[in-house]
């Protein structure tokens, strides 16, 4: 299948999922999408959240602990005795 026909089969999914979604489908007797997608993003949208704020505590967790290692890498790199020449 050829972009352009990609392209217009996505636009008219699209233009029939709007439809449905306000009008329903009256001759299958259907009514409108939208109190029950109201209902999914009611229940949907808190637990986003929620899994969002769990990947940033998990993030910045992992960061902390990578910077406490190269500190403490740091300290011991700067105890160690330089090897080299000496100045005369």
């Amino acid at each position: 299948m050829q972009p352009i026909g990609k392209m217009l089969l996505g636009v008219i999914l699209v233009l029939a999922s709007i439809y449905y979604i306000a009008y329903g489908l009256p001759m299958l007797n259907l009514k409108p999408a939208w109190p029950d997608l109201l209902t999914l993003l009611n229940g949907a949208i808190p637990l986003l959240v929620l899994l969002i704020g769990v990947f940033i505590v998990w993030l910045e967790w992992d960061e902390w602990k990578i910077e406490k290692e190269l500190a403490k890498e740091e300290r011991e790199v700067a105890r160690r005795p330089r090897r080299g020449r000496r100045k005369r």
